[in-house]
Parts: structure tokens; C-alpha cells; sequence
């Protein structure tokens, strides 16, 4: 099968469905959404990461590459992350709810109006506590801007009235199951430039407090950010939040479950170290809400996890407007996710170390042009949309690499 057939193999859809509003008539001549084609596959991965083993012992960093075609022939492209390790979407999950629900809402819809298709996505998924599915249709937002940016032929920064980024500085990630192993994963990061860590905590408060004195040893001037992902119990967080504190910890990010709202509260109040919520944050409403209740000092943005950029762009404004702090972090985001990432938080002047592992840990990736990343930078795309260009021999392979009809997805 040559390369154009077996992309074609993929799970598409295509036709008008509904009636489509037209965005400005400042931009492009309008276009509708035609086309939608889902590729699943399964970035290989480098060093260990506790979020990287599926069922039956796979490894690997799951994702689905959404190809988006308008009826003008413009392409954008997206990718939603689920990892069912670190959230309730999974995989398999992903490719169904994208096939059957999300992208048969989007075709026939106005490319440009980013209003109606995600009011298209609600009404496809209805949300619970928040939205419905928000990382499965994060791939389908970032396919929209992409689109948006390339038909304009400007970045994604341009798009929002934004100055363009340049360069933002990255933390390296120290996810270690013995304290011993931490100065052999510090070394390895410092081989490579980057003077800034995240380290992955809870629920062992002294296992936590000696990881972070190694940490801060081999970095004294660095930021040292400790991500517990939900892991510690509310009394067990206020003992380990002063003693992070004193071992020379900056920020502790997600150290409850994110429906322990009175521990969050009392965390906050405790002021051992400035609160960050992450997993618990998908929706604007959610935010504006916390911040009502107390519940943090700020978020660690990721535009995979909430639905894509048009949420977390709002959120980081939430922030601002609060005089929160933000920090842009990721879901160890392979190549084109991490574009969109970079992209959002270049435009919005990210200073502090960004905590996007996805070049630390992946080994793979369906670009022409590999994203520019080195000594600890990355360098924010400039081309139009997401500014990068995807390779469909890459793709093909890394299908291929991934089993191809062996994941569990029936192809039509």
C-alpha cells in the first residue's frame, strides 16, 4: 500500500452537515470544514516516566493526529493526548468519541468561528462537573487554529492580536523511584542545558523532602517546582507543604485530588508555598470559581487538558486579570500538541520555566522540520498556524510502528 493509500486508511470523515455561520469578512474567504481524517498512534518513549504504561504492560505515549480540511482545500492540523493513567480519557476512548461524536458535529461548519464549533462540541458531548472529554477535543480545537492561522498565512500569536514569542526557557523533569536515582537523571539534564527542574512528588512527604534537597543542591538558583499530580491526602499536604518550603521547593502544584476544595482552602491559607491547581482546572468557569472559594495562587496551564487554546488562552487571562500566577506546563505533549503550547504561551510572555517534558521523554516525530530545541530553550514556531509542517511519511510510519489495525480501532 503506497503512503497516500494507507493514510487514507484512517478513520474519516467527510460531507456538509448542518448550517454554517461565517465568521469576519475581514479574514479569507470563508470555508467550511469537509474533511476530518484521525490517525492513532503510539510515540515511543525514552528513560521512565510513570504515566507511560498502558494496559498489558504497552508503553508508549498515546495520541490521535486529526488531519482538518476545509472545502477550499486549506489544511490544519491537531492532536488530542488522553492517558488514561493520568485521567479518565483514554486511547481507545478518544478515537471512538472523535469519530462518532466530535468531528461528524464540526463538518460544514465555518472554519473561522471558533464560537459556534466549540458550541457544536458541547452540544456533541454533554459535560459533567466541566466540559465532556476535554482532551479528546483539544486535538479538534488545535486542528481549528491551525487551519485559521494557515488560511491567514500568520502565526497563531498574529491570530490573537498577540506579539509572536521567541523563546521560552524549559524545566527538566526529575520522576525518579528511588532518591538514589535522582543525580544521575539531574546530570543528564544539565548535559543538555537546562538549569530548572520539576520534580514529581506525593503521597511519601519524606521521600518528597529528600528528592527536592538533591534537586536543589544541583540547581541553587534554579526554579524548583513540585508537581504531587493529586497525590497527597489534605492532612498529609499541610505536613509536607512547609517542609517542601524549606528544602527549597518554589511552587507546589495539584497536591490534592481536585474535589478536596477545603484542603485546597486550607493550603492556601496555610501560605507555606503558593498553591497551583492543573488537573482539577478545564473550563474558564471552574477557574473563576476556585478563585472565588480561596482554593489556589494560581493554575499550570495546558491547553491539552481543558479543551484546547481558546480555554486556556482565557484561563491564562483569568490569571492576569486576578493577579494570579500561571505557569505553562504540558501533558508530556508530542510534536504537534507541544507546538500549540508553545505557540500560546510565547504569545503570552511565559518568564518562568516552562514544564513541557515531551522532548525529554519522546522519541519520535511527524515533522519536516523537528521543533528547534536546545540548552534547556525552545524556540517558538514562526510559520503560519502552529508554524510546522507535518510529514505524512512520518506519520504513516509511526502508524505502522504503533501495530496499525492491531490497536483496537476498526478502520474504514
Amino acid at each position: 500500500m503506497d503512503r497516500r493509500a494507507f493514510l487514507k486508511s484512517g478513520l474519516v470523515l467527510t460531507g456538509l452537515a448542518g448550517a454554517a455561520r461565517f465568521g469576519k469578512t475581514s479574514g479569507p474567504s470563508p470555508a467550511r470544514i469537509a474533511r476530518i481524517e484521525l490517525f492513532p498512534v503510539l510515540y515511543p518513549v525514552a528513560g521512565y516516566f510513570k504515566f507511560f504504561t498502558g494496559p498489558g504492560g504497552r508503553t508508549g505515549r498515546p495520541a490521535v493526529i486529526i488531519k482538518m480540511t476545509a472545502d477550499d482545500g486549506a489544511v490544519g492540523w491537531g492532536q488530542s493526548v488522553p492517558l488514561s493513567t493520568w485521567s479518565d480519557e483514554t486511547w481507545e476512548g478518544a478515537v471512538s468519541a472523535l469519530r462518532v461524536y466530535f468531528a461528524p458535529a464540526l463538518i460544514g461548519l465555518d472554519a473561522d468561528d471558533f464560537a459556534v464549533a466549540h458550541d457544536a462540541l458541547d452540544k456533541a458531548v454533554a459535560g459533567g462537573f466541566s466540559t465532556g472529554l476535554p482532551i479528546t477535543r483539544a486535538g479538534l480545537d488545535i486542528a481549528l487554529h491551525d487551519l485559521a492561522g494557515r488560511r491567514r498565512g500568520i502565526p497563531l500569536a498574529r491570530l490573537w492580536g498577540l506579539p509572536e514569542g521567541g523563546r521560552l526557557t524549559l524545566s527538566w523533569t526529575v520522576n525518579v523511584k528511588a532518591v538514589g536515582d535522582a543525580e544521575a537523571v539531574i546530570a543528564e539534564g544539565r548535559k543538555r542545558g537546562y538549569a530548572h527542574f520539576n520534580i514529581k512528588v506525593g503521597p511519601d512527604p519524606e521521600f518528597d523532602v529528600g528528592l527536592a534537597r538533591i534537586v536543589r543542591k544541583a540547581a541553587p538558583r534554579g526554579f524548583l517546582w513540585a508537581d504531587a499530580n493529586g497525590g497527597y491526602d489534605p492532612e498529609t499536604a499541610l505536613r509536607a507543604a512547609p517542609r517542601l518550603a524549606d528544602a527549597g521547593v518554589d511552587v507546589l502544584e495539584s497536591p490534592l485530588r481536585p474535589n478536596r476544595i477545603a484542603g485546597y482552602q486550607a493550603l492556601k491559607k496555610q501560605g507555606a508555598l503558593p498553591i497551583l491547581m492543573d488537573e482539577g482546572v478545564v473550563s474558564p468557569a471552574d477557574l473563576e470559581e476556585f478563585i472565588r472559594l480561596g482554593m489556589l495562587d494560581g493554575i499550570a496551564a495546558k491547553p491539552a487538558r481543558c479543551g484546547g487554546l481558546v480555554s486556556d488562552k482565557r484561563q491564562i487571562e483569568i490569571c492576569r486579570e486576578h493577579g494570579l500566577m500561571w505557569l505553562g506546563s504540558g501533558l508530556t505533549d508530542p510534536d504537534i500538541s507541544l507546538a500549540a503550547s508553545l505557540a500560546l504561551y510565547g504569545a503570552f510572555g511565559l518568564v518562568k520555566p516552562a514544564a513541557l517534558n515531551g522532548p525529554q521523554f519522546l522519541a519520535a516525530d511527524v515533522l519536516k522540520t523537528p521543533l528547534r530545541i536546545e540548552n534547556g530553550i525552545a524556540h517558538v514556531p514562526t510559520g503560519p498556524g502552529l508554524g510546522i509542517d507535518i510529514d505524512e511519511d512520518k506519520v504513516v510510519d509511526l502508524i505502522k510502528r504503533s501495530g496499525g489495525d492491531k490497536i483496537g480501532v476498526q478502520y474504514t
